[in-house]
């Protein structure tokens, strides 16, 4: 499978999530540029939100991600991330995952991540979650394993193997653990992300096309912004939570979040999303 990495422009990227690192095929890149992804790129659906399509082709993921400097969701920011990697010599597998979350139900396949080999060892890597999502690579559980349990930043995950072969992501809340998605290793494909991302952004019953999501993962705190509602999270389950009002929604997505919308999309945000707030 290719990612197109030949058609990246690699010194960009490195400069639009502030990578100063060696770039060759080994876990010290895989992890800091892991890192430094999360770190630079917040989670955002406004694409959807302000009324356009969310292509997937790399020269749309550059041009918005990496020029315009604007955020994305899983499969943006995945791609993105997979490009990278390909160039710089990683070999990258596409899976796709089921999103629990609290869910009651079980959910369709709509999330992207990726399997990463460095070291001699495979990697689960997604730098697309969101605020809860992962800050850096972390193990894979391999057939029999109790499952994997690390600290990033403040934060713990872990990856358990059910018995139906499904592996768990999950992530460490107040009263307990807590699962984000479940996943297998079956290999995804291109074209596969294109059908999901048709769904994830145009269908009546999607969550990312009723209201503005955005979301940043650190190593101290969570921040989201969803409709109206502003919250950073930490870790001991305390958290800081306001409205937010159309006046102030743009120095919002600045200062927050880092993303700066034209003065075009920003009207055509509010007007759509925020009149009355």
């Amino acid at each position: 499978m290719t990612w197109n990495g030949e058609e990246l422009d690699i010194e960009a990227y490195f400069v639009r999530v502030g990578y100063e690192g060696e770039a060759k095929p080994d876990f010290d890149t895989l992890r800091g540029l892991h890192r430094a992804h999360v770190a630079s790129i917040p989670f955002e659906n406004l694409e959807m939100m302000v009324g356009r399509p969310v292509p997937l082709d790399l020269g749309a993921l550059q041009d918005k991600l990496v020029r315009r400097r604007r955020g994305g969701y899983c499969y943006e920011q995945n791609l993105l991330f997979a490009a990278a990697l390909d160039r710089i010599g990683f070999a990258v597998t596409g899976l796709g995952a089921r999103v629990r979350s609290g869910a009651s139900s079980r959910r369709a396949v709509t999330h992207m991540l990726l399997n990463v080999e460095a070291n001699g060892r495979q990697w689960h890597c997604d730098v697309g979650f969101g605020a809860e999502g992962l800050l850096e690579p972390i193990l894979l559980a391999n057939e029999g394993d109790v499952g994997q349990d690390v600290r990033q930043g403040e934060w713990r995950f872990g990856i358990v193997q059910e018995a139906n072969g499904a592996r768990v992501l999950r992530t460490e809340h107040k009263d307990g653990w807590f699962d984000l998605y479940e996943y297998t290793l079956e290999e995804r494909l291109p074209v596969d992300y294109v059908v999901m991302n048709h769904y994830t952004s145009t269908h009546p019953l999607s969550s990312f096309i009723r209201r503005p999501v955005i979301q940043r993962a650190a190593p101290q705190v969570r921040r989201t912004l969803v409709g109206e509602h502003l919250a950073v999270m930490r870790p001991d389950g305390t958290s800081d939570e306001r409205g937010v009002t159309a006046r102030e929604l743009g120095d919002v997505l600045d200062r927050e979040f880092g993303i700066e919308l034209s003065a075009d999309d920003l009207a055509e945000l509010i007007r759509a999303h925020y009149a009355g707030a």
